[in-house]
């Protein structure tokens, strides 16, 4: 390959062995080591914790299934498991304020049938399908961001 000058990079088609010439590749001590993207604080209702059959908001341990929302939703969603649900539910959830619906379908992500998803349609509300314990980390997530989310998790 092309000759290799002793400092900076060399010419493009260069070959270096980064096992020889890590001086050549190191970070310049002026850059800095770490850069945050998220805020410390947030003011969004945030899953805490979550287990087999539970989730804890706050000091609240919480295990029936149940929506929460960021701006402070929570309540009971009449469901104790995926085999439980009907039309009904996901009309349930197009009459919310969101923008995206985070569906916990429990243990293993199980998909709603698709002619129960026409009310969230017309609404244009998304819908994003994981197991639980997935859907309690992006809740938290797009929470933390400001998104206007609701999290319908069966536990």
């Amino acid at each position: 390959m092309g000759q290799q000058s002793g400092a900076g990079f060399g010419h493009p088609g260069d070959a270096y062995n980064l096992t020889t010439d890590q001086q050549r590749f190191r970070r310049p001590a002026a850059l800095p080591t770490a850069m945050k993207f998220q805020p410390d604080h947030s003011d969004a209702q945030i899953i805490s914790g979550y287990g087999p059959g539970w989730i804890r908001i706050g000091a609240d341990k919480i295990s029936h299934s149940v929506l929460i929302g960021a701006s402070g939703l929570r309540q009971a969603w009449p469901c104790a498991r995926f085999e439980d649900l009907g039309a009904g539910h996901f009309a349930q959830l197009a009459g919310l304020d969101a923008e995206l619906i985070i569906f916990g379908s429990g243990t293993r992500n199980r998909f709603p049938a698709p002619a129960w998803l026409a009310p969230l349609m017309a609404r244009r509300m998304g819908l994003e399908t994981m197991d639980t314990p997935a859907a309690c980390r992006t809740y938290n997530l797009l929470a933390h961001e400001g998104r206007k989310v609701v999290a319908a998790l069966i536990l």
